[in-house]
């Protein structure tokens, strides 16, 4: 059985690492890349080893947290970019029956002041 936290580790790594073969080499031929902030949607390995190998700017990824089961799996991770940007994100991965990525949606969380809540419910911030 194939370990999906493994392959979802080895995509973000092999992604900070720049090591694109190999990091393509985990996805199916027809995968879709989606991000629902910015309404985006690629569909197909080359182009989307293209959108990630021209990203502007200076980026490192660290993992914090990898969760699978047997057909998805998700990574939250702190992202940087230029040493003066950072944040952290999830990737959510979906998985085929041999282990290749099928789908990849981004989630880049942007801050917000939360609503008024009822006194003493929240403990601070």
């Amino acid at each position: 059985m194939r370990d999906i936290e493994h392959l979802a580790r080895r995509f973000l790594d092999t992604m900070q690492a720049r090591a694109w073969d190999d990091w393509a080499a985990l996805m199916r031929e027809d995968v879709v890349y989606a991000m629902p902030q910015t309404g985006e949607r690629i569909t197909g390995r080359e182009r989307y080893l293209e959108f990630n190998r021209t990203y502007p700017g200076e980026w490192q990824l660290t993992p914090y947290v990898v969760i699978g089961n047997p057909s998805s799996a998700v990574v939250w991770f702190r992202w940087s970019m230029d040493d003066a940007e950072s944040g952290d994100a999830q990737v959510f991965l979906e998985f085929d029956e041999a282990g290749l990525i099928t789908r990849v949606t981004d989630f880049w969380p942007e801050p917000y002041e939360p609503p008024e809540r009822p006194a003493g419910l929240i403990d601070g911030r």
